[in-house]
């Protein structure tokens, strides 16, 4: 892949950056390097590698799902500070 100013102006337009011309040509430098890297690593034999699907051994590390009883609507709303009788009321937050 040739980096050249267009790309860097193409990349520069989609990130909503702006790079003086100094800084295009250190940015140029950084993504051939980068770009470099990666084709290198393309070269490397990996057939006989799996893919990492998980960093650690562990699958599914969950708690087992359990019904549990629940409060009613009345026992709920016994504390609250402001009800209608069904639901909690609280102070507007949103102003117009």
């Amino acid at each position: 892949m040739e980096v050249n100013e267009a790309l860097i102006d193409k990349l520069a337009h989609l990130s909503k950056l702006s790079f003086s011309p100094e800084e295009k040509l250190e940015f140029q430098g950084d993504l051939e390097k980068m770009i470099g890297f990666v084709e290198k690593l393309n070269e490397l034999d990996l057939k006989e590698v799996d893919p990492l699907m998980h960093m650690s051994e562990e699958i599914n590390v969950l708690r087992d799902d359990r019904i549990n009883g629940s409060i009613s609507r009345e026992d709920a709303l016994l504390n609250a500070p402001a009800t209608d009788g069904v639901f909690f009321k609280v102070p507007k937050v949103i102003r117009k």
